[in-house]
């Protein structure tokens, strides 16, 4: 792709993710020294939104982009309005962080050989049917996926490339590849810490749902889908709810216990991999303590407010911990990344989740610009073992510090890490 004509449309621009790319990009624009400087430098950049936000918003956070900028607002369940504006803006690479479709805007992408790149997976005709069993609620989005990714092979698309899923798989094949000659690990985790909170936090409100990033989609893995991890290539699930069971997690001199969760990147590892996968994650007590306080009244925790800890907001201490542990018969293996919210919020005026998740979408970006990938559809571990790419190099450029240890004793799979709070 030339570097003199790129365009690119970035839907669902007012959300928090939008904001933490285009800080990202902000950065790109003015450092030669980033590999895709060239290419953001010169690109035009569409942002797309069904509740736009002012001109002002984006000038004034994204100084470096301000004369790249076009503004638009419509809502992408229009096909045909989505379809005249690629061609009509002669886009050459989409950026999805909305809640659109997911298979809808894969094909209308690959139809017009477009290049795309999103961060999760969403399906209206699953969350939109109320005869629907919420409790599988990922796994039935991801088998209308699977049933038409194979046929995308008109362009190139990365699939779930966040943090996790997108990084996070990443980590995994990294840690795998580096301890190759100690055998196949018995389980694979997806591990989470964020204890994100407000400094003051007496600004908190008791019956508010408080989370660093999308409140709804955090809420549909912890209160209505059952726990889920994948063995022998195939789903498992337990008959419990999230937050009635918790797994403990060692990092070296780090120990906590996260709730097992449904998530994209323990499908699609699982999938690739024979060993146990899992995501166990932990957020801040507040909400851990409302959620397990109503957990018998899911229709109250659904109406309660809604909140994103935003750094511009209100000041917020603490981190998010993000990564993944290996267990071995007589030993583990870890690797994880902290965003430390203070410190983002200097550089990229956004909180460490969104931050984290930005940094997969801005590898990808580099990859979908910058390498050779074969046209199809690549979930992150299957771009990484099916393709010649420098994913890796791209995504460290932003997320510089990763943390790689041993613990010297196992502590098992998940039906030995397994508590049950009290009540």
């Amino acid at each position: 792709m030339s570097f003199n004509n790129t365009v690119i449309s970035i839907l669902g621009s007012s959300g928090g993710v939008a904001k933490s790319i285009l800080s990202i990009l902000n950065k790109s624009a003015n450092d030669p020294e980033d590999s895709i400087y060239k290419y953001i430098k010169l690109s035009k950049i569409h942002l797309i939104d069904h509740k736009q936000r002012e001109e002002s918003y984006y000038n004034n956070l994204f100084p470096n982009l301000e004369n790249q900028f076009v503004i638009h607002q419509f809502d992408l369940s229009d096909t045909n309005n989505f379809i005249n504006h690629l061609k009509q803006s002669m886009t050459s690479l989409v950026i999805d962080v909305s809640r659109a479709d997911t298979v809808k805007m894969l094909e209308t992408c690959d139809k017009l050989g477009i290049k795309y790149v999103n961060t999760a997976v969403e399906s209206t005709i699953i969350d939109g049917n109320e005869e629907q069993d919420e409790r599988f609620g990922l796994i039935e989005r991801f088998k209308i996926l699977e049933k038409k990714k194979n046929l995308l092979n008109n362009s190139t698309s990365i699939i779930g490339s966040g943090m996790n899923p997108g990084v996070v798989q990443w980590m995994a094949i990294q840690l795998i590849n580096m301890y190759k000659d100690e055998g196949k690990p018995l389980g694979c985790y997806i591990v989470e810490h964020d204890n994100t909170f407000y400094k003051n936090n007496k600004i908190a409100k008791e019956n508010v749902i408080y989370t660093t990033w999308s409140p709804e989609g955090f809420l549909d893995e912890a209160i209505l889908n059952y726990p889920m991890f994948m063995k022998q290539h195939t789903p498992h699930f337990l008959y419990d709810r999230v937050y009635d069971v918790e797994f403990k997690v060692t990092l070296g001199d780090k120990q906590f216990y996260g709730c097992l969760m449904p998530h994209e990147e323990v499908l699609t590892l699982g999938k690739q991999f024979d060993f146990e996968c899992g995501f166990l994650y932990k957020v801040n007590d507040h909400t851990t303590e409302l959620i397990r306080s109503n957990i018998d009244e899911l229709d109250k925790l659904w109406s309660l407010e809604k909140k994103v800890l935003d750094p511009l907001e209100s000041t917020l201490i603490g981190e998010d911990l993000i990564g993944v542990l290996l267990v071995y018969e007589d030993k583990e293996r870890f690797i994880y990344n902290i965003g430390n919210n203070n410190a983002i919020l200097k550089k990229y005026k956004t909180n460490a989740t969104y931050f984290q998740v930005a940094c997969g979408v801005y590898a990808s970006l580099a990859v979908l610009l910058l390498d050779q990938i074969p046209k199809g559809a690549y979930y992150v571990d299957e771009l990484l073992l099916k393709t010649s790419n420098n994913y890796g190099k791209y995504l460290s450029y932003y997320m510089t510090d990763f943390v790689i240890g041993e613990n010297n004793r196992s502590e098992g799979l998940l039906h030995q890490r397994l508590k049950r709070p009290l009540k």
